[in-house]
C-alpha cells in the first residue's frame, strides 16, 4: 500500500496510515482472534473495513467466508478462526475485516481491532525461540509484550492465504486467458445436428397471467428481467402502458398484459417478471417490456403438438393476439402462443418507439451510471438462477430448456448416488441431478418454484434441479471478471464472476461443460441407453 493510504479504524472512520518508521523499528497492526493477539506488518494492510455482505462460494475451502464487493473488486474473505481451528462465533459490532495486499486484495476476519504499534527490532523473537498453540508455519515471529503483557504472534499473511487457497497464486496468470462466450441469440442445443432443433421443434417462453398460461416464441424474447424499484409514468400514453424504466442506459417502455387483455390489475410482487420483446418497425427495432404475473419455464416442443387457432376463434377481437395452441401432457395442459406482432399493431409500435425516445434523464442517470463505461456495449446473455441465497448464471446458449420438477422423480436401481432420478421428457429419459447436492449444500424440500435446467454435456442431455430460475439477463463484459481461484473443483466450475455494483449483485458464472466429469457423463449415457 502506498504512502498516505487509508485504514478504517474501529469506529468505521477512515484514518491516514503512516508508513514512516525509523531505523531498527517496524510497524504492525494488532488484532484479536478468540483469546489470542496477532499482528501483521502495516505495510501489507490495504485497509480495515466492517464485515460486508458476502456471496457464499460452493466447493471452496471451509475457511472461506465468501466473496464481497470492494468498490468494484471481488474480495475473498477468510475466517481466521477457521484457519486456526478455533470455534466459530457470531459476528458483532467489533468484527472487522483486515484487507491485505497479496497481489490482489484478500480479507481476514478478526474479532476486534486493537491498535497500530511501532516495535523495536529487539522486541521481536523468531518462531523457533518460542512455543505457540498456533501452527508455527503460519507465523514469522513473536512480539515480546514486556512488563508482563501478552506476547503477540506475527502472522505470515502470504502463508495464511496459500495455506487455504493453494491455487491463489495462479490467478493472475489465468486472468487474461479466460474465454468468453457469444452474447445474445436464442436458447439452442449446441450438439444439435442438421435437421435437429429449430426444424423439428419450437422453443417457447411460457408465463402466467391471471391464472392462464401463455407463451411467446423464444426468438421474440430478448431477455427476462426483474421489476425495477420504480417505474416512471409517461403522460398521454396508451392506457395499457405502465411507464418506462431504464435498462443499461436505454429507456424501456413497459406494458401490462393484464390491461391489454382487459383483466384486473393487481399489486406487483416478487413473482412478477418483465419479458423484453423486440419488434420490427419502420424506424428500426423497438424493445418493449411486458409485465407478466410470473414466468414459468422455457419449453422445447415438437411442432406436431402445436395447432393453429381455429378460424372461428382467430377472427374474434378477443382472440386475435393468440396465433396457436400448444398441447402438453396429452392435451391436459394447453398453452396459448401469442403473436408479438399482433399484440402491438403499427400504431402501438410507433407509440412504443416514441416512449423510448422520451427524456427521463434523472432516472436513467441514477439507475445505470455505475455500470457505464468502456466495454458497456459488449454483453453476454445468461440465465440466472438461485441456490440457497446465492445467484448463479449459465450462458443462455448452453441451456436447452427449463422445465418444472415433477412431484416424484423415478428412482433407477444401481445408479450413481449423484443422480437424483429420471424423468420422461417427451418420450426421452432425462437423468436428473440435484445441484444443491453437487455443491454440498443442505437439501431442500420440493416446491413449486424449483426448476430443472436441461443442458447437453458432452452429447448427453442431463437435467439439474435449482431452487428457482430468476431471469434471462444481459451482462456487460466490463463487469465480468475471473473468479478467485479457491479450490480445484471450484476452479473448474466457477471461472468467472459478474460483479454488478450498481445493483449490489454478484453472480457466480458456471462452466456448464464441467458440471459432470467423464465418468459421470458415461453413467448418465448408460441410463439413457438402458431405459
Amino acid at each position: 500500500m502506498s504512502d498516505g493510504a487509508q485504514i478504517v479504524a474501529g469506529d468505521g472512520e477512515s484514518q491516514p496510515a503512516s508508513r514512516g518508521s525509523g531505523d531498527g523499528v517496524r510497524q504492525f497492526v494488532i488484532f484479536d482472534v478468540a483469546s489470542e493477539m496477532f499482528a501483521v506488518p502495516l505495510a501489507e494492510v490495504q485497509e480495515i473495513i466492517r464485515m460486508p455482505e458476502v456471496v457464499r462460494m460452493p466447493l471452496s475451502p471451509s475457511a472461506l467466508e465468501g466473496l464481497a464487493n470492494l468498490r468494484g473488486t471481488v474480495l475473498p474473505i477468510i475466517r481466521l478462526r477457521s484457519v486456526f481451528g478455533m470455534p466459530d462465533v457470531d459476528y458483532d459490532d467489533g468484527t472487522r475485516v483486515v484487507v491485505l495486499d497479496q497481489g490482489r486484495p484478500v480479507g481476514l476476519v478478526v474479532d476486534r481491532m486493537s491498535n497500530v504499534v511501532t516495535v523495536e527490532q529487539e522486541r521481536i523473537d523468531a518462531m523457533d525461540a518460542v512455543g505457540s498453540v498456533i501452527d508455527g508455519r503460519l507465523l514469522t515471529g513473536m512480539i515480546k509484550g514486556g512488563e508482563g503483557r501478552d506476547m503477540v504472534m506475527i502472522l505470515d499473511a502470504g502463508r495464511v492465504v496459500a495455506h487455504q487457497f493453494q491455487a491463489m497464486d495462479r490467478l493472475s496468470a489465468r486472468a487474461g486467458g479466460l474465454a468468453t462466450g457469444p452474447s445474445g441469440g436464442p436458447v439452442a442445443d449446441p450438439q444439435a445436428g442438421p435437421g435437429e432443433g429449430a426444424g423439428d421443434e419450437s422453443q417457447l417462453v411460457s408465463f402466467e397471467v391471471a391464472g392462464q398460461e401463455y407463451a411467446l416464441p423464444i426468438d421474440r424474447v430478448q431477455e427476462i428481467v426483474q421489476v425495477p424499484e420504480r417505474i416512471t409514468g409517461v403522460p398521454n400514453a396508451p392506457p395499457y402502458v405502465l411507464g418506462v424504466m431504464t435498462l443499461r442506459n436505454r429507456l424501456l417502455p413497459l406494458v401490462s398484459l393484464r390491461d391489454m387483455f382487459g383483466m384486473t390489475r393487481e399489486r406487483l410482487s416478487d413473482s412478477n417478471k418483465i419479458v423484453v420483446v423486440t419488434l420490427p418497425s419502420d424506424t428500426g427495432p423497438v424493445s418493449v417490456g411486458i409485465m407478466m404475473d410470473s414466468v414459468r419455464e422455457v419449453l422445447r416442443v415438437g411442432r406436431a403438438a402445436i395447432d393453429p387457432m381455429p378460424p372461428l376463434l382467430s377472427h374474434g377481437a378477443d382472440m386475435a393476439e393468440i396465433e396457436a395452441i400448444c398441447r402438453l401432457q396429452d392435451g391436459e395442459r394447453l398453452v396459448s402462443i401469442l403473436s408479438a406482432e399482433t399484440l402491438f399493431n403499427s400504431d402501438a409500435i410507433r407509440s412504443m418507439g416514441g416512449l423510448q425516445e422520451a427524456d427521463v434523464p434523472a432516472m436513467s442517470e441514477r439507475r445505470d451510471s455505475k455500470i457505464s463505461g468502456p466495454g458497456i456495449d459488449e454483453e453476454e446473455q445468461f440465465v440466472v438462477f438461485r441456490l440457497m441465497n446465492e445467484e448463479y448464471g449459465v450462458p443462455i446458449e448452453a441451456v436447452q430448456e427449463i422445465v418444472r420438477v415433477p412431484e416424484e422423480l423415478t428412482r433407477v436401481p444401481k445408479t450413481p448416488s449423484f443422480i437424483e432420478g429420471v424423468v420422461n421428457l417427451r418420450g426421452v429419459v432425462l437423468p436428473v441431478v440435484d445441484q444443491r447436492s453437487r455443491f454440498g449444500l443442505p437439501a431442500l424440500d420440493r416446491s413449486d418454484r424449483q426448476r430443472i435446467m436441461v443442458y447437453t454435456i458432452k452429447g448427453v442431455r442431463t437435467g439439474f434441479i435449482v431452487d428457482s430460475v430468476l431471469e434471462v439477463m444481459r451482462i456487460p463484459a466490463a463487469v465480468i471478471g475471473p473468479a478467485p481461484d479457491l479450490s480445484e473443483e471450484q476452479r473448474r466450475l466457477i471461472r468467472r464472476v459478474a460483479n454488478i455494483e450498481a445493483q449490489n449483485r454478484m453472480i457466480l458464472l458456471l462452466d456448464v461443460g464441467q458440471l459432470l466429469d467423464v465418468r459421470e457423463v458415461d453413467a448418465c449415457a448408460d441410463i439413457v441407453t438402458v431405459r
